[in-house]
């Protein structure tokens, strides 16, 4: 990937699709990040002399395509943090699960632990110290024999929410090893995709609605409903 696919773009905010697999931000794999792969563009498509300002005010999983926004400012990133502090944001996830949800639509609560050490989360009872509610609404939106295409809507913003809830009700997202998935997928990804995000726009009095299109695959075109 040359380029990242930018989806919006203002003077304080860039959106982009990351590509599944694709690391947020740089750590010790020395593995190509989303960040500096949009400064490098930023910088050669702007002519920049100097170091291009990037601000993260939320993150993704690494096997996690769709929506992320950055900022490009820092009077941006400042007010786009506190909207995800305060909630002030919507975000729906698209995920390709390996059996069939009881129900075609419901809404899940449990209480979530996360593990440091394995960097993992776990369904614990609501009276184990450190655990955290997680809540989730999902619905069945397709099917594709195995799997099925399930909508989430987090109303929480726990570690790994959506993979441990749906592994909790018995269905994994396909390739998601580490929450019990039948197989690794090609490359580093999983079929968990952030597909829609709205906020509060940072300087303007209007709301900022983001959608990603899913990766490029035989799976999600035979599965997303016409």
């Amino acid at each position: 990937m040359n380029s990242p696919e930018i989806i919006y773009e203002d003077n304080h905010i860039l959106a982009v699709n990351k590509p599944a697999g694709m690391l947020v931000q740089g750590d010790k794999s020395g593995d190509t990040c989303i960040l500096d792969l949009v400064k490098r563009f930023l910088k050669e498509r702007d002519g920049k002399p100097g170091n291009v300002f990037l601000g993260l005010p939320h993150r993704l999983d690494r096997p996690t395509s769709g929506v992320l926004v950055l900022a490009k400012t820092s009077k941006a990133l400042s007010r786009l943090a506190a909207s995800f502090r305060d909630r002030d944001v919507s975000k729906i996830y698209w995920a390709v699960v390996e059996s069939r949800p009881e129900n075609a639509e419901d809404e899940l609560t449990d209480w979530l632990k996360k593990d440091g050490r394995t960097n993992t989360s776990r369904k614990v009872n609501s009276d184990t110290p450190g655990a955290k509610e997680a809540r989730l609404r999902y619905r069945i939106l397709g099917a594709s024999e195995p799997y099925w295409l399930v909508e989430v809507e987090l109303l929480t913003g726990r570690h790994h929410q959506i993979r441990v809830q749906l592994s909790a009700m018995g269905c994994r997202i396909k390739g998601d090893l580490k929450y019990g998935a039948k197989m690794l997928n090609r490359g580093e990804g999983i079929y968990l995709h952030a597909r829609y995000l709205e906020t509060s726009h940072p300087t303007r009095d209007e709301r900022l609605k983001l959608t990603a299109p899913p990766p490029v695959d035989a799976l999600w075109k035979a599965i997303i409903p016409e």
